[in-house]
């Protein structure tokens, strides 16, 4: 591209892997909240859930990577694409213009981050059972792994609960400027549609950050208890 750095040129199919990678993630944590809402229903029901998928061990296991991937590629571009807008622009303004900017758009390398880094807590922490073992191995009445009392045993913990809380927060942050920005660069947003796209995003974003805190704002204060496991 003449005229513009060579950084700044070779920047495109990074901030197409941003917004693929981005929209993966936009859909697995909206299915993902779904999914663990069932708590709501009661012990049989995300268990019998949980069951479900542990049965799949392949795909899972196959989805985790891939997902986990995603993430990694997509905290990466992010990180990319902050450092190649330094160094095309060296010197700092006089003047902050901030007009544009949002704070959502101006920490997404700092939340990718940190949630990269919560991401990781939280497979260790519910996946494989490295943090609190002793909620990981418990079973239902019918053999099964119980989840409900695990989740629920798991943040009922007010500095896990609150780890759980910020880090749902930075994933709304990041969500709320993410969701149009992945529309704009894969070339689906038209001036016409941009402002339905934001109130898309923020819709998700909404939906996301209230669903997720629901769970362990709900088991700290009691109103979901394990079925077992408490001491």
């Amino acid at each position: 591209m003449k005229g513009y750095p060579q950084e700044l040129s070779s920047t495109v199919g990074i901030k197409f892997l941003v917004a693929v990678t981005g929209l993966i993630w936009v859909l697995f944590v909206t299915i993902h909240m779904l999914g663990n809402l069932q708590i709501f229903l009661g012990p049989e029901a995300i268990n019998s859930y949980a069951a479900f998928l542990k049965s799949k061990p392949g795909p899972l296991w196959l989805a985790r990577f891939s997902l986990l991937a995603a993430l990694i590629i997509h905290v990466w571009g992010i990180t990319k694409l902050s450092l190649a807008n330094r160094k095309a622009r060296p010197t700092p303004y006089a003047v902050k213009k901030t007009v544009r900017s949002t704070f959502s758009s101006r920490t997404m390398v700092m939340s990718g981050l940190v949630l990269l880094s919560f991401v990781i807590y939280h497979l260790l922490h519910f996946t494989i059972g490295v943090t609190h073992p002793e909620h990981f191995h418990l079973e239902d009445a019918v053999g099964r792994h119980d989840v409900y009392s695990m989740t629920v045993l798991g943040v009922q913990q007010p500095i896990v609960s609150i780890a759980y809380i910020v880090a749902t927060l930075l994933l709304g942050s990041h969500l709320s400027h993410g969701v149009a920005s992945l529309f704009q660069t894969m070339g689906l947003s038209r001036p016409r549609i941009a402002p339905l796209i934001e109130r898309l995003g923020l819709v998700v974003t909404v939906i996301v950050v209230i669903g997720n805190v629901m769970i362990p704002l709900s088991a700290l204060f009691g109103l979901i208890e394990p079925t077992q496991g408490a001491n």
